[in-house]
């Protein structure tokens, strides 16, 4: 039987890591050592079992150090090689992996599945999760099952929407969650890929954001909301160039006193503000007073990736009610 031709893009990150011994989970950046995709299979031979497995070498980036210009140019990869293989696994490093799995999951045109992993424990420490999430993320992009769905996180045997999924631990294996939802399904030992639930969203290809080409996006900026925030940084973002601005309310969807009154300058200025919340689960609803003032809720989606649909959608338009209806549909 013929395996399934799969692309290991590599861009760096904690699975890419290699720490100064087998109990250097922790400080391994200080060592400054990057595994490459050949490396990485060498050093996981079953994991590349599952599939006829083409080593792309990416670059290796520190994934705090990943932005826009990365995703776009990481999407001009994707697209290139999605021409020639079946699936593409793309390791990352966690700090940003659910943002550049989401702008991917609006962003790419190919149908190909799309998988992206990360380690929490460096692929040379002691009890490393890196080889077990590079064989799932392998027979995930493989299995006919995950067609379809979008791009696709796993990592701790659990496969993740990457709409959905958050990090919610620094150091935990099983950091990747899915708040209110849950997990899309399991990569369990005897190498069944099973999936319970589907993305009901829309997502790539099937979307109507064209970026490919462009060597920026729109910047939108997040700011948090706390007791007794002052409006200081709504206006430094506006006098700094945010195209829009996504607030990190209290929840259920509140800034502060302070704020909201700065907010009123982007509205005069013309510039969206969209409300999602620092709770990390939780829709945020359409109250009159903000709804009547053109501000946007980014449904249940959180600051980080309501930035990203943001971004995405003033591509497309500026207008409050095209936002709004991005917003509902994806």
């Amino acid at each position: 039987m013929t395996k399934p031709k799969i692309a290991l893009v590599t861009t760096g990150g904690t699975i890419g890591s290699k720490g100064k011994d087998s109990l250097d989970t922790f400080d391994y950046g200080a060592h400054g050592e990057r595994y490459g995709p050949k490396e990485l299979l060498d050093l996981f031979p079953e994991a590349s079992s599952v599939a006829d497995v083409t080593p792309v070498d990416f670059g290796r980036i520190s994934s705090s150090a990943i932005g826009p210009e990365t995703w776009l140019e990481l999407l001009a990869k994707v697209e290139d090689v999605a021409k020639v293989h079946d699936g593409i696994v793309i390791t990352h490093g966690t700090a940003s992996l659910e943002e550049t799995a989401y702008f991917l999951h609006l962003a790419h045109k190919s149908h190909n599945t799309i998988v992206v992993i990360g380690a929490q424990r460096p692929s040379s420490g002691f009890a490393t999760d890196g080889g077990a999430n590079l064989r799932n993320g392998l027979q995930v992009a493989s299995a006919p099952e995950c067609k379809g769905m979008g791009v696709l996180t796993i990592l701790n045997n659990e496969i993740q929407c990457a709409r959905e999924v958050t990090k919610t631990s620094t150091y935990r294996l099983q950091t990747f969650r899915t708040p209110d939802m849950g997990m899309l399904g399991h990569a369990d030992p005897d190498d069944r890929i099973s999936v319970y639930r589907k993305p009901t969203r829309r997502h790539a290809p099937d979307t109507e954001f064209n970026v490919a080409g462009r060597h920026s996006l729109p910047r939108v900026d997040i700011i948090y909301s706390y007791a007794g925030a002052s409006g200081d940084q709504v206006a430094a973002a506006i006098s700094g160039g945010a195209e829009a601005i996504v607030m990190a309310t209290m929840p259920p969807g509140t800034p502060a006193p302070d704020q909201k009154r700065a907010l009123q300058e982007a509205n005069a200025k013309g510039i969206p503000v969209i409300f999602s919340s620092r709770a990390g689960s939780g829709r945020v609803l359409d109250r009159s007073e903000y709804f009547n003032q053109g501000w946007i809720s980014a449904d249940n989606l959180n600051p980080q990736k309501a930035r990203i649909l943001t971004m995405m959608a003033l591509t497309v338009s500026k207008e409050t009610s095209e936002l709004r209806r991005m917003f509902a549909e994806y």
